[in-house]
């Protein structure tokens, strides 16, 4: 998800005495274990947005004293081990010109996570397998991946499926808000004369859309079914030869937007051997649509008063007016919390089975809720996993034991591909 508000900017004005007894509660578990005090598990979150001057603007430089959720210091003092950082673009017109302009906002994301690599080699490596995730890790280091949420970026072109490889990218995530020439969205723009989801017209996936999950296999890119429309879902488990993913989609049966799997395709994606990370996202964990509805006045209200035809998050979300309206939202309608994010882990885990469920934020892409509010608190999400009663074999799964497998069957998937090729 991009394009929402980041409560995070705000925690230290909003803090709460319920807050604060939550998270003594829930404290970060450390690197070293002590007596009685298990292990700390492999960490991996799935799914971190960046803005567009990512590394460029000081205020967006992990380094330091960043304004982000995820920082360098806030991955190391939260125990987050490892994070897919991700190439997000805003669907467009299908143009050469929209392609191109697109294909130019992802090589600028590209660019700026590898001058955080560049910046920081000390602190943070990369990560194009599963196994350099595990030596990373072992060497004190942590971990950068890369993801692509929205094919848009492609261009149309299988050859930047190449390109975002030799990047880094180890994710291609199909569709986001709006379809596109790859597959229908479970948002279609239907302002816009798009089919609704579900509905006649919802088409699935298109050629070009298999052509590119063809071309993921053999790189060994795991396909990225989240924001894609159910009909979609279903195409590319089929036209996949590896398991697929969902970098960050919960459960719709508990809060039924779109966006939101249904059990049945939770059922389909673990059948097929893949793995859906449940998304700590506040509009798909709790419906509350009295808070979505005064944010999106309030983004109005701030880009008319910078004088801005249209909300842009990286734009508007740091300046006061924002930060303002945000803390009167905040008073009036309360976040989703950790607990809720449980229900959500705890029932997908139900449906799909241990093997197929794991864990992503939508750090500085909207997400954020009480208790996990930024990567510093990530501890507490293993902390509320225990609580819930998983073991620490199972709570490895879900903190990245599921995704490596399944990255690995990508690879692995890849290489048969190569050796059975003339």
């Amino acid at each position: 998800m991009n394009g929402a508000f980041d409560i995070r900017r705000l925690a230290a004005g909003l803090a709460t005495t319920a807050l604060a007894t939550l998270l003594a509660a829930c404290a970060t578990v450390p690197d070293a274990p002590g007596e009685g005090i298990p292990p700390r598990p492999l960490t991996i979150d799935t799914h971190v947005d960046i803005p567009l001057d990512y590394m460029r603007d000081p205020k967006f430089d992990v380094g330091g004293d960043s304004v982000l959720l995820v920082d360098l210091d806030k991955m190391r003092r939260g125990g987050l081990d490892a994070a897919f950082f991700v190439i997000y673009v805003g669907q467009g017109p299908l143009t050469p010109e929209g392609y191109a302009d697109a294909a130019a906002q992802a090589d600028r994301k590209y660019s700026a996570i590898a001058l955080m690599l560049e910046r920081y080699p000390d602190r943070i490596r990369a990560a194009t397998t599963p196994r350099q995730v595990r030596d990373n890790h072992a060497h004190g280091l942590l971990s950068a991946m890369i993801g692509v949420e929205n094919g848009y970026s492609l261009g149309h072109d299988l050859g930047r499926i190449d390109a975002a490889y030799a990047h880094g990218a180890r994710y291609l995530g199909l569709v986001h808000v709006g379809n596109n020439d790859l597959c229908s969205s479970a948002n279609p723009d239907v302002e816009r004369g798009e089919p609704a989801h579900n509905g006649p017209g919802d088409a699935g996936m298109s050629d070009f859309g298999r052509a590119a999950v063809a071309r993921a296999n053999a790189l060994g890119i795991m396909v990225d079914v989240s924001h894609a429309s159910d009909q979609c879902v279903r195409d590319a488990i089929a036209a996949s030869k590896a398991p697929v993913i969902a970098s960050h989609s919960s459960a719709r049966a508990l809060v039924g937007v779109p966006r939101n799997l249904p059990d049945d395709l939770l059922r389909a994606i673990a059948q097929d051997g893949g793995v859906v990370q449940a998304v700590a996202y506040k509009e798909f964990l709790k419906s509350d649509p009295a808070r979505a509805a005064a944010e999106k006045a309030l983004q109005e209200e701030v880009a008319r008063q910078a004088g801005d035809a249209e909300y842009d998050s990286d734009k508007h979300d740091y300046l006061p007016a924002m930060a303002e309206g945000m803390a009167r939202i905040e008073e009036e309608h309360p976040l989703a919390s950790l607990d809720q994010y449980m229900d959500h882990i705890q029932y997908m885990v139900r449906i799909a089975g241990i093997d197929h469920v794991g864990i992503a934020s939508d750090f500085d892409g909207g997400g954020g809720i009480t208790g996990w509010m930024d990567a510093s608190q990530t501890g507490n999400v293993t902390a509320a996993l225990r609580q819930r009663g998983f073991g620490e074999a199972d709570i490895a799964k879900l903190w990245g034991g599921n995704l490596l497998r399944v990255w690995q069957a990508a690879i692995d998937e890849a290489a048969r591909e190569g050796a059975a090729a003339p």
